[in-house]
C-alpha cells in the first residue's frame, strides 16, 4: 500500500515537473525567437509582438490539441475504418459487417434491451430528480438530503455495481439470505428468488443501479434551474388561488424547461454508452446484452475487431446527433439571453 502511494506521490511529482518545464522552456523559446531587436524597425518589433501574442495561446492549448487528437479523434477514424475490414483488420470486405449487424439475433436484442434503457433510466432519473429538487427546498433538512442523494454520482458504475450486487444476492433455498432485497422478501414469508437470471426483471434491476447513480446529477442541475424562477411568479400563482400541484406543472416545469431536456439528452447519451453495470452485474448473459457490452465481446474476447468496430459505429451513430441537437439548443439559449 505504501508503495502503491508512493509511486502515485512520484507520477504526480514527474507529471507536474514535466508541465512546468514544457510551459516555461515554450515560452523563453518564443520570447528568444521573436524577442525584440534594436536594429528592427517599430513595424516590425509591433510585428514580432503580434506574432508572439497570437502564438503563446497555442503554446497552453497544444498538449490537449495533442492528447485529444491521440486518444479521441484518431481512434474514431480507426474504428471506422476497422469496421469495414475482416476480423483481423486488414482484407476489405465492405459493407459485409454492417449486413451482419442487421440479421443477427444477438444484436437486435442488444438494440432492444438499450431501447428499455432509453425509456426508462431517463425519464425515472429526471423525474425522481426534479421531484427531490422541488421538496428539497421546503425542508429545514434538504440540503443533508441532497447530498445523501448526490453521494452516488460519486461512486464509479463498477462500484455502484458491487454494491447493488449485494442488494440482488440469492443463496439458495433454506441458506440465510444475506441480499438486502432477498431477506427482505423471505422476511415476508415468500421464497428467496436468484433475480438476476430472471428475463426482463433482470434488465428492470440493472436499470435501478443507474437511476439510482443519475438522480443525484438530475437533482442537482434542476435545482439549480429551480432557484431561477422569479419569486414574484409563484407568489402571484398562490395570490390567484393556484395550489402546489398546477405551480408545479403549469409554471415550474415551462419555466425549467430547457433544462429538463439538457439533462434528459445528457442521461440518454450516458445510458446509450451503458457498459460497466452490465458487465459488473450479468456480463450480458441472462438476457440482459447491450450493444457497448456486445461490442467488447467482439472485439476484445472473440478477437473480431471488424464486428467490434461495427457496433462501436453503430452506437457512435446513435450519440451524435443527440450531442448535437444538445449543443445547438445550448447555443440558442445564449443567443437568447
Amino acid at each position: 500500500m505504501l508503495q502503491q502511494i508512493l509511486g502515485a506521490v512520484i507520477a504526480v511529482l514527474i507529471a507536474l515537473t514535466a508541465c512546468v518545464a514544457y510551459f516555461w522552456g515554450t515560452n523563453w523559446l518564443l520570447d528568444r525567437l521573436l524577442s525584440p531587436d534594436g536594429k528592427l524597425s517599430s513595424e516590425e518589433v509591433t510585428s514580432r509582438d503580434k506574432r508572439r501574442s497570437q502564438i503563446r495561446p497555442w503554446l497552453f492549448v497544444a498538449p490537449a490539441l495533442l492528447f485529444l487528437t491521440l486518444y479521441l479523434i484518431y481512434p474514431v477514424f480507426e474504428t471506422l475504418r476497422l469496421s469495414f475490414y475482416d476480423k483481423f483488420g486488414q482484407n476489405f470486405i465492405g459493407f459485409d459487417n454492417y449486413a451482419w449487424a442487421l440479421t443477427d439475433n444477438i444484436f437486435w436484442q442488444s438494440a432492444l434491451n438499450n431501447l428499455g434503457w432509453l425509456i426508462v433510466v431517463p425519464f425515472f432519473a429526471t423525474a425522481i430528480g426534479l421531484v427531490i429538487a422541488v421538496l428539497a427546498d421546503r425542508l429545514w433538512w434538504g440540503n443533508i438530503a441532497k447530498s445523501l442523494i448526490f453521494m452516488p454520482m460519486a461512486i464509479s458504475f463498477v462500484g455502484a455495481s458491487v454494491i447493488w450486487k449485494f442488494v440482488y444476492t440469492y443463496r439458495g433455498p433454506g441458506i440465510e439470505q444475506i441480499g438486502v432485497l432477498n431477506a427482505m422478501v423471505t422476511g415476508m414469508g415468500f421464497p428467496p428468488q436468484a433475480w438476476i437470471t430472471i428475463p426482463v426483471l433482470n434488465s428492470v434491476l440493472l436499470m435501478i443501479i443507474l437511476i439510482w447513480i443519475q438522480t443525484g446529477f438530475a437533482m442537482v442541475i434542476l435545482s439549480a434551474a429551480l432557484r431561477g424562477i422569479p419569486e414574484e411568479t409563484l407568489e402571484a400563482a398562490r395570490i390567484d388561488g393556484a395550489n402546489d400541484f398546477r405551480i408545479f406543472f403549469d409554471i415550474m416545469i415551462p419555466q425549467i424547461w430547457g433544462t429538463l431536456v439538457v439533462v434528459w439528452t445528457t442521461i440518454t447519451i450516458t445510458v446509450l454508452k451503458v457498459f460497466d453495470i452490465v458487465y459488473a452485474m450479468t456480463n450480458g448473459e441472462f438476457q440482459t446484452q447491450v450493444l457497448a457490452n456486445l461490442m467488447y465481446r467482439w472485439m476484445f474476447i472473440s478477437g473480431d475487431y471488424g464486428r467490434g468496430s461495427t457496433i462501436a459505429v453503430i452506437i457512435m451513430l446513435a450519440v451524435v446527433p443527440i450531442m448535437v441537437w444538445n449543443i445547438r439548443r445550448a447555443n440558442a439559449e445564449q443567443g437568447t439571453r
